[in-house]
C-alpha cells in the first residue's frame, strides 16, 4: 500500500471513529456549532465578564458617595391609626433607642449576634461577594435579598439606606459597605449595627431591647439572653416568644441553638458550657403608650395584616403611616360592653379559691359586614398587659361543632349521597343513635353523642341533626361526602391548612382542626354573601409619607354555589329558631348560627350572623402560668361554659345594640333547597341508651324544617329563648364503644337540654 492510499484509509477510520453529530473540518478542526464553542472561547469568556465585573465594581467605587448623614429612620416619625369615621384612635412609633459604646455590650452578647449574621465578620472586608450575588440574583427573581449580608451590609442598611429591596439600593449597600469598612473600627461597626437593629416590641438597639424584652440594661444581658434577641432580629413580629404561634416558636427555637452552635464551631463556647445552657423566656411585653383596653389589640391585627401585604415591622417601625382601620367605633364599643356585662362582671378573677376557673377565662371575637368584608368590631382580650396576644386572632384552639355547616356545604356542592345513594339534603334521613360506627371509611369512628344520647327512632333528617348538633349523623356525612372534599370546600370558605389537619380523618366533623374568630368569621361572612368569598380586613387604607398601599379586595369570586350556601343558611335559621342556639332569637333581626364546644370544654363558640352582620364570639380555657388548655366548665361558678351559654349571650346582646335603629332584613334565600320531604322519623325528644324510645307521634319532615321567621311559635313547655338555663353535669366524654380505641382528644360532643336542645 502506497502512501497516499495509508493517509486516505486512516482518513477513514478516522472518520468512522467520530461521533455522530461531531463531525470536524480538515486536520481535525471542529465544524458546525462547535467552533463557536470550544473550551478556549469559553474560557476567554469567563474571564473577559470577571474583567468586566471587577472594572464594574472598580468604576461604582468611585461614583457611588458615602454618605454623610444617617437615613430617615434615625429620626423616627409616629404613626397614626384611625377608625372607620376618620377620628383618631392611636399614634405609635415614637422612638425607643439609646445608642450604647461597645464596651457596655457583653463580649459573650456579641459573639452571639457574629455567629449567626456573619461568622467571618473580623476577617472580611465588609462584603460577601459569593452572599451578595445570591441576594442579587433573588431580588431579580423577586424573591427578596434572601441571605448572604455581612453586619457591614446590615449596619449600612440600616443606618444610612432603606429597607427598600431593589437591585440599586443593593449595589450601593455593597459600594458603601467596603468604604465604610476602610474607614471604620470593626468594633465600631459592629456597635452600629447593634444599636440600629429593630428588635420588635418597637425596641431599635440592643439597649432598647434588653429592657424591652429582658427588663434589663444591655450590659446585664446574659449569654441565652443574647442569644435568643440575636434570632429574634430575622423576623421580629414572628419570632416575639409572647405572641408568635408554634411555628413561629419552632423557627426562633432553631435559630436559638445555631447561634449557640455557631459559637462553639467559632471557639468562642465551650462545648460543655454549651450543654447546660438553656432557653429563658422573655417577659411579657408592656403595652405602648396610647394602647390601652383593645386598642393595642386593634394595632395588632392591623399590623399582621400589613405584614401578610409584604409590609415588614421594620418599614411600620419607621413610621410615616396613616392607617384608617374598618373599625366601627360606635359598634366596636358595643362590643366591649357586651363582654363586660355578659361575661367579665359575672367573673371573679381574683378569687383563686372558690371561683379557681375564671383565672383561666379568654375570650375573643370578630365582627365582620359580609358585604364588604369589613371587620367592624374587634375583641381581644383584657388588655395588652393582662394578655399581649390577641385572643381573636388564636390558632391554637379547635373550632368544635362550628365546623359542621361546613361539612354540610361540601355535601351540598359536590352532590354526595348517603351510604343508600340518595341525595343529601336538609331533608336527608341519618341514624343518630350514639356511638354508631361509621360505614364506608377506612379509619374507624364512632363517636358519642352528648351525653350518650341516642337520636331518632333511630333515623332524622339532617335539619333535625343540625339542630341537636348530632356527632354520629355528622361523622357519617363527612364519610358519605369524602374528608378530603370537606377540606377543599373548608379552605375554599376561607379555613387555613396547618399542620395536623388530616384530611382523611372522619373525626374531622367534629372540628378537630385550628382556626381563629378571623378565619370562622370568613366562613359565615362568605355563606352570607351568598357564596360569594370573603377575607375579612381590618385595614380600610394606608398611606405612607412615601407612597399609597393598596389592600387586597376582600370580595372575591364564588367560592361555592349561591344554591349550596342560601340551603346551609336556612338550615342554621333553624338551629337559631328551634335548635341549640335558640338563646340568641329575638324580634330584632333574623339569625342563623352554630354553637360549638371542643372536647373537655376547652373551647365554646357561638358563629352566628344576620343579613347585615356576622360575628364570631369565642372563648378559651388557658391557664395562666403554664399557657396549656384547660377546661371553661365552672365559668362564673356555673356548670359546662358551652356555645350556647357565654359567647351566644355576648353575640346577641353585641348584635341588638349594633343593629340597633337599623332596618334590618330577612335573609333571601329563594335558592334553597331542602330537598324530597321524608316521612315522619323522630320521637319528640331524644332518649339515652337505659331509656326506652317515646312512643309519642313524630312530626312530620316538613314540620322540622326551620321557619324562616326569627319569631316562630314554640310550645308552652319550652324554655324562654332570650335566658339561658345553666348547664348540667354531662357524662365522660372519653368513654367509647370500641375497646381498641382510645378517646379522640379532639372530639365534641352534644350538651344535652330539654327539647328543643338549648346545647350542641
Amino acid at each position: 500500500m502506497g502512501r497516499a492510499e495509508s493517509r486516505r484509509a486512516q482518513q477513514r477510520s478516522g472518520a468512522r471513529n467520530t461521533p455522530r453529530g461531531r463531525a470536524t473540518g480538515g486536520a481535525g478542526k471542529p465544524t458546525g456549532i462547535r467552533r463557536f464553542f470550544t473550551w478556549k472561547k469559553i474560557l476567554g469568556a469567563f474571564f473577559v465578564m470577571i474583567l468586566l465585573g471587577i472594572g464594574t465594581v472598580v468604576l461604582l467605587y468611585f461614583l457611588v458617595d458615602e454618605p454623610t448623614d444617617p437615613n430617615k429612620t434615625a429620626t423616627l416619625q409616629s404613626n397614626t391609626y384611625k377608625y372607620a369615621d376618620g377620628s383618631v384612635m392611636a399614634r405609635t412609633g415614637e422612638v425607643n433607642r439609646e445608642n450604647l459604646p461597645i464596651d457596655k455590650i457583653p463580649e459573650d452578647v456579641r459573639n452571639a449576634f457574629i455567629a449567626i449574621e456573619n461568622k467571618s465578620f473580623y476577617k472580611d472586608r465588609g462584603i460577601d461577594l459569593m452572599g451578595v450575588g445570591r441576594g442579587l440574583f433573588n431580588t431579580l427573581r423577586g424573591k427578596g435579598t434572601a441571605g448572604g449580608s455581612t453586619i457591614t451590609q446590615q449596619y449600612v442598611k440600616n443606618y444610612y439606606l432603606t429597607q427598600d429591596q431593589s437591585p440599586t439600593r443593593k449595589v450601593r449597600e455593597l459600594i458603601i459597605s467596603l468604604k465604610v469598612d476602610q474607614r471604620m473600627e470593626k468594633d465600631d461597626i459592629l456597635a452600629g449595627y447593634l444599636n440600629t437593629n429593630f428588635y420588635g416590641r418597637n425596641a431599635y438597639g440592643i439597649q432598647a431591647a434588653a429592657q424591652a424584652f429582658y427588663g434589663v440594661d444591655a450590659e446585664k444581658l446574659t449569654l441565652e439572653q443574647g442569644a435568643y434577641l440575636a434570632a429574634v432580629i430575622q423576623a421580629p413580629s414572628q419570632y416575639d416568644w409572647a405572641t408568635a404561634g408554634p411555628n413561629g416558636k419552632n423557627l426562633v427555637m432553631i435559630r436559638f441553638n445555631a447561634v449557640l452552635d455557631n459559637m462553639v464551631e467559632m471557639g468562642e463556647l465551650d462545648e460543655a458550657k454549651r450543654k447546660t445552657l438553656k432557653f429563658q423566656e422573655p417577659i411579657k411585653p408592656k403595652p405602648r403608650p396610647g394602647m390601652e383596653g383593645q386598642k393595642g389589640y386593634l394595632v395588632q391585627a392591623a399590623e399582621i395584616e400589613l405584614n401578610k401585604q409584604k409590609i415588614t415591622d421594620a418599614d411600620i417601625a419607621a413610621g410615616g403611616w396613616t392607617i384608617v382601620l374598618n373599625i366601627d367605633k360606635k359598634k366596636q364599643a358595643a362590643l366591649e360592653k357586651a363582654v363586660q356585662d355578659e361575661l367579665e362582671s359575672k367573673l371573679d378573677r381574683k378569687n383563686t379559691k372558690e371561683r379557681p376557673v375564671d383565672q383561666n377565662v379568654q375570650a375573643g371575637a370578630t365582627s365582620v359586614d359580609p358585604k364588604t368584608g369589613a371587620i367592624v368590631a374587634m375583641y381581644g382580650g383584657q388588655g395588652l398587659t393582662e394578655k399581649s396576644a390577641s385572643n381573636a386572632l388564636r390558632t391554637d384552639y379547635q373550632p368544635g361543632s362550628t365546623f359542621k355547616p361546613i361539612v354540610l356545604a361540601s355535601a351540598l356542592e359536590t352532590d354526595a349521597t348517603t351510604q343508600d345513594g340518595k341525595e343529601i339534603s336538609p331533608n336527608a334521613l341519618y341514624d343518630g343513635t350514639s356511638k354508631r360506627k361509621v360505614i364506608g371509611s377506612d379509619i374507624p369512628f364512632n363517636p358519642q353523642n352528648q351525653d350518650d344520647i341516642n337520636y331518632g327512632d333511630p333515623m332524622m333528617t339532617v335539619q333535625d341533626a343540625t339542630n341537636s348538633s348530632v356527632n354520629s349523623v355528622y361523622a357519617q356525612m363527612i364519610v358519605d361526602t369524602k374528608p378530603k372534599n370537606v377540606k377543599k370546600t373548608a379552605l375554599q370558605l376561607g379555613m387555613v391548612d396547618r399542620k395536623g389537619w388530616d384530611e382523611n380523618q372522619p373525626a374531622m366533623s367534629l372540628g378537630t382542626m385550628s382556626a381563629n374568630t378571623v378565619e370562622m368569621a370568613a366562613v359565615y361572612a362568605t355563606l352570607d354573601n351568598h357564596g360569594k368569598k370573603v377575607t375579612p380586613t381590618i385595614i380600610k387604607s394606608a398611606e405612607h409619607k412615601d407612597g399609597e398601599f393598596t389592600p387586597v379586595n376582600p370580595i372575591g369570586g364564588q367560592a361555592i354555589s349561591r344554591q349550596t350556601a342560601d340551603t346551609v343558611t336556612k338550615v342554621l335559621t333553624g338551629v337559631v329558631a328551634e335548635g341549640s342556639g335558640q338563646a340568641v332569637r329575638s324580634g330584632a333581626y333574623q339569625a342563623a348560627g352554630k354553637t360549638g364546644t371542643a372536647e373537655l370544654n376547652v373551647a365554646a363558640w357561638f358563629t352566628g350572623y344576620t343579613p347585615e352582620l356576622v360575628t364570631i364570639v369565642a372563648m378559651f380555657g388557658e391557664d395562666p402560668v403554664s399557657h396549656k388548655q384547660v377546661t371553661l366548665t365552672g365559668t362564673a361558678g356555673k356548670g359546662r361554659a358551652g356555645g350556647s351559654s357565654f359567647p351566644a349571650e355576648i353575640w346577641k346582646a353585641y348584635t341588638l345594640a349594633a343593629l340597633k335603629g337599623v332596618d334590618t332584613a330577612e335573609f333571601n334565600l329563594t335558592e334553597a333547597r331542602m330537598g324530597v320531604p321524608v316521612a315522619p322519623s323522630r320521637s319528640t325528644s331524644p332518649s339515652a341508651p337505659s331509656t326506652s324510645a317515646s312512643t309519642s307521634p313524630s312530626p312530620s319532615a316538613s314540620s322540622s324544617r326551620p321557619s324562616t321567621s326569627p319569631t316562630s311559635s314554640q310550645s308552652s313547655t319550652k324554655p324562654d329563648p332570650t335566658k339561658s338555663t345553666g348547664p348540667t353535669k354531662s357524662t365522660d366524654p372519653t368513654k367509647t364503644a370500641d375497646p381498641t380505641k382510645t378517646a379522640d382528644p379532639t372530639k365534641s360532643f352534644i350538651f344535652p337540654r330539654p327539647n328543643p336542645p338549648q346545647e350542641e
